[in-house]
């Protein structure tokens, strides 16, 4: 069994994508592969998990434009407050 990885980032964190995120059919109101959230976009994280299959750690994030995507730690990083 794989021990499951520590998320990173805690339930709060602002965070940007760190590339563009499309869409995987999580959104079926928006066409396959549309892009939800180009990278640079900010968000905040409000509910942290894993990925059942890999143990690795899972984010919903809010973005501003008002979508909440399933992200994995590669796909976002950290806002540093000023």
């Amino acid at each position: 069994m794989i021990e499951p990885r520590l998320p990173k980032y805690q339930w709060g964190r602002r965070v940007k994508a760190a590339v563009d995120l499309f869409n995987d059919g999580g959104y079926p109101d928006v066409e396959p592969e549309a892009l939800l959230v180009a990278a640079g976009g900010e968000g905040e994280i409000v509910q942290t998990g894993a990925h059942t299959d890999s143990n690795t750690p899972l984010y919903l994030v809010e973005f501003t434009n008002g979508r909440v995507v399933g992200c994995l730690e590669e796909e976002i990083e950290p806002i540093e407050s000023p």
